[in-house]
């Protein structure tokens, strides 16, 4: 990035400067958040976890995820970058220490870098533990280099297959090569990444095992992932639907799985592969509800803040945010809307109905 001034500065200042002038903040906004009360939910769950979606674009078009003929937002209706910038600072300043940037495919939004340098004040003040990002990995060649620089360390990155007519197949692209080049690109820049796989009757089911070893020979931790039922797609889910209890029956006649007592507050449950020495996780919406030790909420590009996945309940953030230049008000419309986050998800996928649990789609909400 064209750094705006001819005298070397430090780093971390020339970095401040650049995003602030980028995004039309005043260069001397606070880097150190006053102390507010953190956020807990009506179960005694803290809530440390931000996930924001920043465009609802993507350019794949997976077969488990979306229509081919999708029908995005109006670009009119999805908050700037400064806005997305102060929702998320409103997060962090309640207690948020991990903050996702999400989609869609968060790397198609116009300028995103740009957000991202700024939100990473946040990490050289030490009000937030880690920035990050999920990718399908399209974009990331050209933007792993920044985005290690501003301090992003892990990413996710979703990959469903290692077979690049299979891949073609899901995604309805032709773009394996690509992504295969930018995950080369992070692992380059020093960034880990972590494969997340969505495990899909009759399509890459008997590949998985392939793929642990392949992973974790490139020094990548793995994720399967149940399919959800979220939003209206061109086929039965119940069709490619795979339980992981399955699947890890399987994998358990290949490897020595020993599970992990970790974790993080997140849906995911893990194992170690003694064979290869890497992780294995199984995140399983729909054989093992997963909400207990739930720590997150989602923000979408719209500034609709959704408590729980699997549910429709939100709270109009956006609104809240336009209505007032203090934060007062948005922090009590914060407060309201954790008071709502409900015990747990109620995904189900129904053979008789065909309707999915949810009616928005996963690139709404954010991946």
């Amino acid at each position: 990035m064209t750094q705006p001034f001819h005298i070397r500065k430090h780093p971390s200042h020339e970095r401040a400067v650049s995003a602030s002038r980028m995004l039309d903040i005043p260069a001397n906004v606070q880097t150190s958040l006053p102390a507010r009360s953190g956020l807990t939910d009506p179960f005694g769950r803290r809530v440390t976890y931000l996930r924001v979606s920043v465009t609802d674009r993507c350019d794949f078009r997976c077969v488990y995820c979306m229509a081919e003929d999708m029908q995005f937002l109006p670009k009119r209706d999805l908050l700037t970058l400064e806005e997305l910038d102060r929702l998320s600072s409103a997060f962090v300043e309640r207690g948020v220490r991990r903050l996702r940037l999400t989609g869609g495919e968060p790397l198609v939004r116009r300028n995103l870098m740009q957000l991202v340098r700024r939100l990473s004040r946040h990490l050289e003040s030490g009000a937030l533990q880690e920035l990050t990002l999920t990718t399908n990995g399209s974009q990331l060649a050209q933007h792993a280099a920044e985005l290690a620089d501003c301090g992003v360390r892990r990413i996710n990155v979703s990959l469903d297959t290692m077979n690049p007519e299979r891949f073609r197949q899901i995604t309805r692209r032709d773009q394996f090569a690509r992504v295969m080049d930018g995950i080369r690109a992070a692992q380059a820049s020093g960034i880990r990444i972590k494969l997340n796989a969505v495990a899909l009757k009759g399509v890459n089911e008997f590949e998985l095992s392939e793929m642990t070893r392949w992973a974790h020979g490139e020094n990548m931790d793995l994720t399967l992932i149940e399919t959800m039922p979220l939003g209206e797609i061109d086929e039965d889910r119940t069709d490619r639907y795979l339980p992981l209890s399955t699947v890890r029956h399987r994998l358990a006649q290949e490897f020595t799985l020993t599970d992990l007592p970790e974790r993080t507050g997140g849906p995911a449950r893990y194992v170690q592969v003694e064979e290869t020495g890497g992780k294995l996780g199984f995140i399983t919406p729909m054989t093992h509800n997963f909400c207990e030790g739930c720590n997150r909420v989602r923000l979408t590009c719209t500034g609709t803040l959704y408590m729980c996945l699997g549910q429709e309940d939100a709270a109009d953030l956006r609104s809240v945010m336009r209505g007032s230049e203090s934060d007062e008000t948005l922090h009590r419309a914060i407060d309201e809307a954790i008071s709502r986050k409900p015990k747990g998800h109620d995904f189900v996928i129904d053979r008789t109905t065909k309707r999915p649990a949810v009616s928005r789609h996963m690139s709404v909400t954010g991946g």
